[in-house]
């Protein structure tokens, strides 16, 4: 099974609502679709959106990455080389691991296709179902309150709240959603590194000192203060989960040995894809911690991804795939089963992704 052509189009597809976090705002999701065409017939699909105040990644730094980079790097080679192959794609160039992402979950459909497994199987075949979160946009604390008990008659069962815009209205935003949901809800905070250290600890202690029972607070400094992201962890009752902080397995490697986050989330446009998300999960399971496996807004190509990944390993032990429901339209044919909170997991061969309807 040889690589003989890789193709990239563009998808746009509209939201139910805007999407808000203290990071940024969109009212869309778009990507760039890849589909890798082999000898003997097969299609390999993946995606990656373009997450700019994220990953730095733009729809066209995304496509040049691939077109100019990765794909002469791979072309004509076998998919049995795997391992060869995954070197190439990393070397190709630099960071741009979106564009990697997407080709790397384009390789590993194939993979699971020539040895005719679905992916989540190949990867340890933990489970074939997971319950998502989903996201309430950083709004006034009424329209969150608002939007959080509609996603709970939706059948949702843990809400990952943004926050990070003003810590005391912050405050007013969480209180205004526990009290609108009760106390049986999961509540997962999500700052998006809009406090500093000193003001997340502050916060987060208030959040406890009122009883709020918030199950984890999601990047709560600048991406690349360690040492802040270790002092909230070192100071606060509530877990903290590193999100920007971490790409890499290197960055996962800093954050383990400095015990700088209790919790790690791994995004497949962060880490360059499924390869490096299994070696961070691994190096975190083997020091007793955790993982999230979370996306950006995305298709359901990268979300269906990111499940197989997470249904593979009883390491991760929360998702956060809500992408799908809070799109207005799928325009993907086949992949993961979303009803509501639910995904489950097809039985087709690599990704059970069919093409675009």
């Amino acid at each position: 099974m040889k690589i003989t052509d890789i193709e990239i189009m563009e998808l746009s597809t509209p939201l139910k609502k805007p999407f808000k976090t203290a990071l940024r705002q969109t009212s869309v999701s778009e990507s760039i679709i890849v589909k890798i065409y082999t000898d003997d017939g097969q299609v390999g699909f993946g995606s990656a959106p373009p997450t700019a105040a994220i990953t730095g990644d733009t729809i066209d730094s995304i496509s040049g990455a691939i077109v100019d980079f990765i794909g002469p790097a791979i072309g004509g080679m076998d998919i049995e080389e795997f391992e060869p192959i995954m070197h190439r794609l990393h070397g190709s160039i630099y960071r741009n691991s979106s564009a990697k992402a997407a080709v790397d979950m384009a390789l590993y459909d194939l993979y699971g296709k020539h040895f005719k497994l679905p992916l989540y199987k190949l990867f340890g075949g933990a489970r074939r179902e997971l319950e998502s979160d989903i996201t309430v946009s950083v709004n006034s604390p009424e329209e969150m309150a608002g939007d959080a008990s509609e996603y709970i008659k939706r059948g949702y069962t843990t809400l990952k709240t943004k926050v990070g815009v003003d810590s005391k209205l912050d405050i007013l935003r969480v209180k205004s959603i526990r009290e609108a949901v009760g106390m049986d809800i999961k509540l997962r905070l999500d700052a998006n590194q809009g406090w500093s250290a000193k003001e997340a600890v502050r916060t987060i202690r208030i959040l406890e000192d009122m009883g709020m029972d918030i199950e984890l607070v999601e990047q709560p400094v600048k991406a690349h203060d360690m040492e802040g992201l270790k002092y909230v962890t070192d100071n606060v009752d509530t877990p903290i989960m590193a999100d920007e902080s971490l790409f890499m397995p290197e960055d996962a490697f800093r954050i383990l040995k400095l015990r700088a986050a209790d919790i790690l989330n791994i995004k497949l446009m962060k880490c360059g894809g499924l390869h490096n998300a299994l070696k961070i999960n691994a190096m975190a399971e083997s020091c007793g911690v955790e993982c999230m496996l979370g996306s950006m807004i995305e298709s359901k190509i990268g979300i269906t991804a990111a499940a197989h990944l997470a249904c593979g390993k009883l390491n991760i032990t929360r998702v956060d795939l809500d992408a799908v429901d809070l799109m207005a339209e799928d325009p993907i044919e086949g992949g993961v089963i979303v009803t509501g909170s639910r995904h489950a997991i097809p039985e087709e061969y690599g990704l059970g992704i069919v093409g675009l309807k």
